[in-house]
């Protein structure tokens, strides 16, 4: 096991600080808004800098070998152990995570949802970040599901308190798709614990560690592989989510607030292709290649699926959650090849999508503060009214459609290649068909998300919202005289959370080599037991 332990109390401390602004803010009563913004805000802030910390220690010469490792005895009854550390494949999304936590916590400094209580809603994004960034950096089967588990019951809260109109029914309905999900994950890790052991050479002690059953999972048998693959196959699946398990997507998505949009979208969706990629196809390289054609298959008619569903939409936010189950099926085929290509292809598209598709519900929750309303058939002539935030949809429409030049390109182009020739061992006829289905998903795209940006952006206003009117009296859902009062253009916080957002997509779009180079070392290491 090939690992660097310096600096290894840095992944704790970057994990579970946010946890320490949550017990301060605990002592703060829950009228004092400013000072629960504040201390959320600065706690963001914190574990951010601690993430740049890590980022200027990590070793990018060693980017293959897990680095800051750190292991203690956590539960011994069971074998599992507090093990962490960090390589190329898992660094982009823990400091993603990091990130997009602190500009969502600038964007709720003037966006608290209703009904308000900033300080449960800003607790709950600090839980949500300490999950995310666990998961990330758990080496041990057990911590990975703790984490894994712990997004849940925030995300849960965020949508079923401050979601939309049927709020209840989207946050039940993600609540108990997940939970399923990762039910059978947990058989599968516990499967695969006991097969393990028989494995083992003399004198290795059984445990839960992911370096270790790397390293020994192969020896296991072809038929146990399989089914152990098909438990965390289902919990991953439903986590990215593959057709046919997206369905609680597009209702999360729609009915969460905008915050929890966005943090859904950039990070959690990630957990489940990252489990692939960290654990499933590492651990079981024979079941991986059984597996991969299927997980080919559905991964295209995701794109497919995901495309039509999006021009079917009448709802901004539902046709950007429709267009993130496309996104994730070029992700998930990349992932299939089974190849270096393919692997970094999903890796690069993981936080791709992320600034993306973060972005589009970003601008999506602002265009229904002004407008109060998200149907696309009411908005319209944005150009005119709001130009600064019009061109930003534009921006976005285009950086998630693939545009060469933009980060969108460098997940769905390279995921594409990579099935023309997958790896030993899987049809290559097969691959090629999944090839060309996967390259017309992307001219669907192009037609949802043009789409979209042409009834939203172009054109006049609509009469509701034309009107010059400065009445500053109630703007609810219903009273369509004075939205006029409420249509301003991008506002300060606004152009802070979304900044370095727009500046990501461009960098690297324009030198993805920034990340391939970090990413692809420790894809190398993942991928050993295909001759990758």
């Amino acid at each position: 096991m090939d690992v660097l332990r310096e600096s290894n109390w840095v992944l704790s401390v970057g994990t579970f600080l946010p946890l320490v602004g949550v017990i301060v803010m605990l002592f703060i009563p829950k009228a004092d808004e400013q000072l629960h913004k504040l201390v959320a805000l600065v706690t963001a802030l914190a574990t951010l800098g601690v993430g740049f910390f890590t980022l200027t220690q990590f070793d990018f010469d060693q980017a293959g070998k897990l680095q800051f490792f750190a292991e203690t005895e956590w539960i011994k009854v069971i074998s599992s152990n507090y093990t962490i550390g960090l390589d190329g494949m898992s660094l982009p999304l823990y400091f993603l995570s990091m990130v997009v936590t602190v500009l969502v916590m600038v964007y709720s400094w003037n966006h608290i949802p209703s009904p308000g209580n900033a300080k449960a809603f800003l607790i709950l994004m600090l839980i949500l970040q300490t999950g995310m960034a666990g998961t990330f950096v758990a080496q041990d089967l057990i911590l990975f599901f703790v984490f894994f588990e712990l997004v849940l019951l925030p995300m849960y809260f965020m949508i079923g308190v401050w979601g939309g109109e049927d709020r209840q029914y989207a946050s039940l309905k993600f609540f108990l798709y997940t939970m399923f999900g990762s039910a059978l994950m947990l058989v599968g890790f516990i499967a695969l614990f006991y097969q393990a052991r028989g494995v083992l050479p003399e004198g290795v002690e059984p445990s839960f560690s992911i370096p270790q059953l790397a390293e020994y999972g192969g020896l296991i048998g072809r038929s146990a592989q399989i089914w152990i693959f098909g438990g965390m196959f289902i919990g991953f699946a439903v986590k990215v989510p593959m057709f046919p398990f997206h369905t609680w997507l597009p209702d999360a998505h729609t009915q969460a607030p905008t915050q929890g949009s966005v943090i859904l979208a950039a990070i959690l969706l990630k957990l489940g292709t990252y489990g692939f990629v960290r654990i499933a196809i590492p651990i079981l390289p024979e079941a991986a290649k059984e597996w991969a054609p299927w997980i080919g298959l559905l991964a295209v008619i995701g794109i497919i699926y995901g495309a039509l569903g999006c021009l079917a939409q009448t709802d901004m936010k539902r046709l950007i959650a429709f267009s993130s189950v496309a996104h994730m099926g070029f992700v998930m085929l990349g992932i299939s090849t089974l190849t270096p290509m393919g692997f970094n292809a999903a890796i690069f598209g993981m936080v791709a999508h992320g600034l993306i598709t973060g972005m589009l519900f970003f601008v999506a929750g602002s265009v229904k503060d002004r407008y109060h309303t998200l149907e696309i058939a009411r908005l319209g002539g944005m150009l005119k009214q709001m130009p600064r935030l019009g061109w930003i949809l534009g921006f976005c429409a285009m950086a998630s459609l693939g545009l060469p030049g933009l980060a969108g390109f460098w997940g769905e182009f390279p995921a594409i290649l990579s099935a023309y020739s997958p790896a030993a061992g899987l049809s290559e006829v097969t691959f090629r068909v999944y090839m060309v289905i996967a390259a017309l998903g992307t001219v669907l795209a192009a037609a949802y998300l043009l789409w979209l940006f042409q009834r939203i952006a172009f054109g006049e206003p609509k009469p509701e919202f034309a009107g010059e009117s400065h009445d500053d009296h109630g703007h609810g859902e219903h009273s369509h005289d004075d939205h006029g009062s409420d249509i301003h253009d991008v506002n300060i916080f606004e152009w802070i959370a979304w900044t370095p957002f727009l500046l990501a997509i461009v960098v690297f779009g324009v030198y993805p080599q920034l990340m391939f180079k970090i990413i692809d070392p420790a894809v190398q290491v993942a991928l050993k037991a295909f001759g990758g």
